[in-house]
């Protein structure tokens, strides 16, 4: 076993041990589930990593939506713009981003420092789309970085590998103004980003070291922004007036999580891997049927663990469950009702096709499929 695989090991299976039970409540988002969806294209030639986005590769890259708060529409839509671009040749997946900024400002300069301490832009990469073991990068407009794992979301109990690092990451950024300086007005800071597909495919065994064509992927990307305020010629976060404490940060996504925690994996956009390259005829987007199976499994999910916030026991149907007669949870050519086993401190729930395989949902929020010739959790 390679050194790097067997540190993966050693955490997955220091994960496996933790408690079933998580240490906060898991709310339900409060937007329907409705994620972006993004072709991203072949890059005709690799880029050149610089910040900027004029590189020739970029001319024709489609743009996802503009960023609207991580509520969704439940709050005000961001005081600037904020987009991204994508592209993937067979080396890396590369992402560039536009930031709207009339004041650029960065202070953190130490790798793998809490970058969102500073306003940042943050990419969440989840290969498999099972909601464990994927992907933050985090940085701000001094091109400083915090790479880290997450053997599964906080929500679920951690943990998160803050010592992992992708190698070979390649970042850039570029300031269109002057960083640091209240004395002018900037336009925008913008940034490139080349991620290994050698290192996103750590963590999921067996598959392929790069994406093909028609692969999907759950991505999404946050930007956190604090209001500033100058002080002595300097910015500093702007203070409450009644507090005198920093304002609490704004946090502005590219796909609504519904609720101010952006490790909802379940909520992130598709991305879909195209061969055919910007400029030349479009792909449709596919949305594939079992994300309707997986949706519903994800309703049980919420719903058990708000019985067990009141009960400190799990339902082993969907009447206890509050959830008898709920449409979200009839998927077409899928048993109903889910099945639920459950124990003081587990449960598992699936749906189960005419053809034996089947879709599964536990305590912890990992979602994975079962086949008749592949029984067993993957």
């Amino acid at each position: 076993m390679r050194p790097r695989i067997a540190v993966l090991a050693a955490l997955l299976i220091g994960a496996l041990a933790a408690s079933a039970v998580p240490p906060h409540k898991i709310p339900e988002p409060k937007v329907g589930f409705a994620p972006f969806e993004y072709v991203c294209r072949r890059a005709v030639s690799p880029l050149r990593i610089d910040g900027r986005l004029d590189d020739a590769a970029w001319r024709d890259a489609d743009w996802t939506e503009v960023f609207g708060d991580i509520e969704g529409s439940l709050k005000p839509a961001p005081r600037f713009r904020t987009r991204v671009q994508m592209l993937w040749d067979d080396k890396y997946l590369y992402i560039g981003a536009y930031l709207e900024e009339p004041h650029v400002w960065a202070t953190l300069t130490d790798r793998d420092a809490i970058i969102f301490q500073d306003n940042d832009f943050e990419v969440f990469v989840d290969p498999d789309g099972d909601t464990h073991s994927y992907y933050e990068l985090e940085m701000n407009a001094l091109n400083t970085v915090w790479d880290l794992l997450l053997i599964r979301p906080y929500r679920d109990g951690g943990p998160a590998a803050h010592s992992w690092d992708i190698q070979g990451l390649q970042t850039a950024v570029d300031v269109m103004g002057t960083l640091n300086d209240p004395s002018d007005r900037d336009k925008a800071w913008t940034l490139e980003i080349a991620l290994p597909f050698a290192v996103l495919k750590e963590c999921i065994p067996g598959k392929p070291e790069r994406p093909e064509a028609g692969d999907q992927w759950r991505v999404n990307f946050s930007r956190v922004e604090y209001s500033l305020e100058v002080e002595n010629g300097k910015y500093v976060k702007a203070k409450g007036a009644g507090t005198g404490q920093p304002l609490p940060e704004d946090n502005w996504t590219w796909t609504p999580q519904g609720v101010i925690n952006i490790h909802y994996p379940e909520m992130w956009g598709y991305v879909q891997f195209s061969a055919k390259v910007p400029g030349k005829e479009k792909e449709k987007f596919e949305r594939r049927p079992e994300e309707k199976v997986k949706w519903a499994l994800r309703k049980v999910y919420y719903a058990e663990w708000a019985l067990y916030d009141k009960t400190k026991t799990f339902g082993a149907d969907i009447g206890v469950l509050g959830l008898k007669g709920e449409n979200a949870l009839r998927v077409k050519a899928w048993s109903y009702p889910p099945a639920i086993q459950t124990t003081e401190s587990l449960f598992e729930a699936a749906y189960t096709a005419k053809s034996g395989e089947s879709w599964h949902i536990r305590q912890d929020g990992l979602v994975w499929r079962e086949t008749p010739s592949n029984p067993g959790a993957k």
